[in-house]
């Protein structure tokens, strides 16, 4: 049957990104070999087998084969039908991936979220990290206004082991209309890589990214290795963050589409048509017959954001109404409201 990983991290099937890294630092934390001295070998086990948990979860690829094919599917130890071993492979549509699993240095892992492979010994007075500390700004003026700035490096520990620079983030606002329809967006961007002796030199890149129907904001969207190559430190993954613009007709929520109309009292009472421009240049056209009362919200089916698991399927539009009361009445039309209600 193989690793549980879901339950090695004590989460269940639905974690987010989020849930995986609170669940990771948990653990880490109290299986660190350094914390556990009278136990080390057993610490050491739970310690490699919690990174290897970590880093199938939190990697999007690793995680749809495994929770296909499980642990020895990830690892090319069961090839499916008509494979002949070795490196395994997988089918995501009618495209085939040949992928083999290789776990990473569970310290690597550990360092990237804590700064430091072995904190506990620092604290109980070994030697102290010395550092250097590299800038990760690699986007030219041109594109982003202005690089990253100091606070986007990482301090690395001179202990001949390689480490990861922090991920570098960056928001990519899109409009309603494109999360509905999916879009591509080309960015340039500016950074050094080496050369075979090792000198730095500057390059631009061109970089597509496929916005599919229905993402939402806060997806992320990541390019590994895109930073600067610096010597004893692996390039930092450039990360992509959705961000939804203001629309002035609609806002989301969730995978429902929220409208308002304003009418007037008299409308309200006899009765309303609506008239919608969808984010894909139709006109809905909604009769509502009955009375609209303040709290009254209309529900048009499948009118809503695409489901980004199944884009086929939408959410609802909603509409809600601000109806317009008059500041006044005469005597006149106060007597003729009570007669046409009845009082």
């Amino acid at each position: 049957m193989g690793v549980d990983y879901y339950k090695v991290l004590q989460v269940d099937k639905k974690a987010s990104d989020d849930d995986l890294k609170k669940a990771y630092r948990k653990l880490a934390m109290k299986w660190h070999p350094d914390k556990n001295p009278n136990n080390k070998k057993d610490a050491e086990a739970k310690f490699k087998q919690i990174s290897e948990a970590y880093e199938v979860l939190s990697d999007p690829q690793k995680r749809q084969i495994y929770d296909q094919y499980g642990e020895e599917g990830l690892k090319g130890q069961v090839p499916p039908p008509g494979g002949s071993g070795g490196s395994t492979t997988f089918y995501s549509g009618d495209i085939p991936t040949s992928f083999h699993f290789n776990p990473r240095n569970a310290n690597d892992i550990f360092a990237e979220f804590f700064g430091s492979s072995s904190p506990f010994s620092n604290m109980r007075g070994g030697t102290g990290p010395g550092g250097m500390r590299f800038s990760s700004g690699i986007f030219g003026d041109d594109f982003f206004g202005s690089s990253f700035g100091n606070n986007e490096g990482i301090n690395v520990n001179m202990n001949n082991r390689q480490m990861k620079a922090q991920a570098i983030e960056r928001s990519l606002p899109c409009s309603l209309e494109e999360l509905y329809k999916g879009t591509t967006k080309k960015m340039k961007i500016s950074r050094e890589i080496a050369d075979a002796s090792g000198k730095t030199i500057p390059v631009e890149e061109i970089i597509t990214i496929d916005v599919k129907p229905g993402w939402k904001k806060g997806t992320k969207i990541t390019f590994p290795e895109k930073g600067n190559e610096q010597p004893n430190v692996i390039p930092a993954d450039l990360v992509f963050i959705i961000d939804e613009k203001p629309h002035p007709i609609f806002t989301r929520d969730g995978n429902d589409l929220v409208t308002t109309q304003k009418i007037s009292l008299s409308e309200a009472l006899t009765g309303y048509t609506c008239h919608i421009n969808t984010l894909d240049g139709r006109t809905l056209n909604i009769p509502i017959n009955g009375i609209i009362s303040p709290n009254y919200e209309e529900v048009v089916r499948n009118e809503g954001m695409p489901v980004p698991k199944d884009p086929s399927k939408k959410g609802n539009l909603r509409i809600k109404f601000d109806i317009r009361f008059p500041n006044r009445l005469t005597g006149e039309q106060k007597t003729g409201i009570k007669r046409l209600l009845g009082q």
